[in-house]
């Protein structure tokens, strides 16, 4: 027996904005919204197919950094030009180290993801 990731659950002030860039970031398709037994109301994105992100209201600020964080990476052009793609849906660089192959931005509400080059096929 094994598990499979479901979804990841991002803590959000507002979890319709962060949905919204989420969805553009990743060509997601809303899947649904819901309620909790407390009426607590999630923004779940993506398809029963493939990992979901759910976002969850939370009343609290990030203060640290991530303990886990998403590293995407383009299926089409260059790093470059998907950090800046990125930046204009209103995410923003934190870090672009030359030494490092990656590139650390910030999402809308502070949650750090990382972008790489693309894979080479084989």
């Amino acid at each position: 027996m094994r598990s499979r990731i479901l979804a990841v659950a991002v803590d959000s002030h507002d979890a319709e904005a962060l949905a919204r860039f989420w969805s553009r970031a990743l060509g997601y398709q809303e899947v649904r919204r819901w309620r909790d037994d407390k009426g607590v109301e999630y923004v779940d994105i993506g398809s029963d197919d493939q990992e979901m992100v759910v976002f969850q209201p939370v009343g609290e600020d990030k203060v640290v950094k991530n303990r886990l964080h998403l590293d995407l990476v383009p299926e089409g052009g260059s790093q470059a030009d998907e950090v800046a793609r990125l930046v204009e849906l209103g995410a923003r660089v934190l870090s672009d180290d030359d030494d490092l192959p990656w590139v650390v931005l910030a999402d809308p509400e502070g949650n750090e993801f990382c972008v790489l080059p693309p894979r080479q096929a084989g």
